[in-house]
């Protein structure tokens, strides 16, 4: 039977846990689950779509390196993310490089303004031998790689390279640097290796809502840009950001300016918004006539778009959060604020968003502890408080099955 090791009440030995208070033996779903995805089986994830059925992601989802390794491909190489501000790179020639998800997907990139200031979004890897091109933001004609010297066009059209005389079929297209699509809205850009839906799908119902703002006017406050370490998985992240149920046990502060009963989540296909509607006397948004919220008492438009966007628009403007994945246990949270009307800053449910997240970081480290527990697998959702987190745990669902499937081809 192998050695059995104690502790406290219960011995384990592989995936059997025997308790000697009930005097059974029984197989624990959590860890055949580990058992099961340490052994690289990684068992396909069902969540149901309804929510009244449903279970959550099992608890190795959000601890096993194997379930994050597929998630890098499956769900951050398929998706919209931030690329930085479009205010930043305008001026003909102008040069960035920025690593996509430092981290997690670590590709190097660089935007690149040509000479008439169109914006490119580039591969920042030389096609001849992987070296870096441009390795610092600066204004230049032509992108030439300093390794072999190897240059390209502003649009990442192969220019020139020395010492290739005699070499066939060259140059092709192979020898361009690959291009990826970019788009700007607003302040923001935004990119993606693989989209798995066009930008307007993902960005639409966000632009439906707060489309009236003069989201060009936003600008960036540096100064209070913030930065997370937070130890916990960044799905327990935006499980925690997209659940209502919290807010009254962990946000004293906030439930003393929202109303909570009046509370409620929507959702579309890549993403959900939380309504928060205000008390009386709190700070909202003077919504224009024919808003679809007109009338109500918004403080607040929570918009998530998956899979590690939020979107969180305030009279005084946008804080824009980015969970960027470091391991399975590791996240890096970017608190990013445009400010529209900075006479609001400090009132409303926009005021202090630090004490907020530090109400919020101790709860999801505390949870990831929990779920990397060998007793605990899957809960259950309430049906009117958990439906933001429900269908975000379908969508993961569905990016990882998909992935995985595609793998095995």
């Amino acid at each position: 039977m192998g050695i059995l090791t104690g502790c406290g009440g219960w011995k384990f030995r592989r995936n059997f846990v025997i308790s000697f208070m009930a005097g059974k033996q029984t197989d624990t779903e959590p860890a055949k689950a580990r058992i099961a995805a340490g052994a690289g089986e990684m068992p396909r994830v069902e969540i149901d779509a309804n929510i009244a059925r449903a279970s959550t992601l099992p608890a190795a989802v959000y601890s096993h390196p194997a379930y994050y390794e597929l998630q890098k491909e499956s769900v951050f190489a398929r998706s919209w993310q931030w690329a930085g501000d479009a205010a930043r790179v305008k001026a003909p020639g102008h040069v960035l490089p920025f690593t996509l998800l430092e981290g997690c997907l670590d590709e190097p990139l660089v935007l690149v303004s040509d000479e008439e200031a169109e914006l490119r979004c580039l591969s920042n890897v030389c096609t001849h031998r992987g070296a870096l091109v441009v390795e610092g933001e600066g204004h230049l004609k032509t992108l030439r790689c300093r390794y072999h010297g190897r240059r390209f066009a502003m649009d990442g059209s192969f220019a020139s390279m020395p010492e290739f005389d005699g070499a066939e079929g060259f140059p092709s297209a192979a020898d361009d640097l690959p291009r990826l699509p970019l788009r700007k809205w607003g302040p923001l850009l935004f990119t993606g290796l693989d989209p798995a839906i066009s930008f307007d799908e993902w960005i639409g119902p966000v632009e439906a809502r707060v489309g009236w703002m003069p989201l060009d006017e936003f600008r960036r406050d540096l100064n209070g840009s913030r930065e997370y370490l937070i130890n916990a998985n960044w799905a327990l992240y935006c499980d925690n950001y997209l659940e209502e149920f919290h807010i009254p046990y962990v946000h004293q502060g906030l439930s003393e300016q929202l109303d909570y009963n009046s509370y409620y989540t929507e959702i579309f296909p890549a993403g959900s918004l939380q309504m928060g509607l205000a008390k009386p006397g709190e700070v909202v948004f003077d919504l224009p006539a024919g808003h679809p919220d007109e009338g109500k008492r918004v403080a607040a438009f929570y918009f998530w778009l998956f899979p590690n966007v939020m979107l969180n628009f305030y009279p005084w403007g946008l804080s824009l959060n980015v969970v960027n994945p470091l391991g399975p246990g590791r996240s890096r949270v970017s608190f990013i604020p445009y400010v529209w009307r900075d006479s609001l800053r400090q009132k409303g449910v926009g005021a202090d968003l630090h004490k907020v997240e530090m109400e919020d970081e101790e709860v999801v480290e505390s949870v990831q502890r929990g779920v990397s527990s060998r007793l605990y697998d899957r809960g259950r959702f309430s049906p009117r408080r958990e439906v933001g987190t429900h269908h975000f745990h379908h969508l993961l669902a569905h990016y990882m099955n998909e992935g995985r499937q595609n793998g095995e081809e």
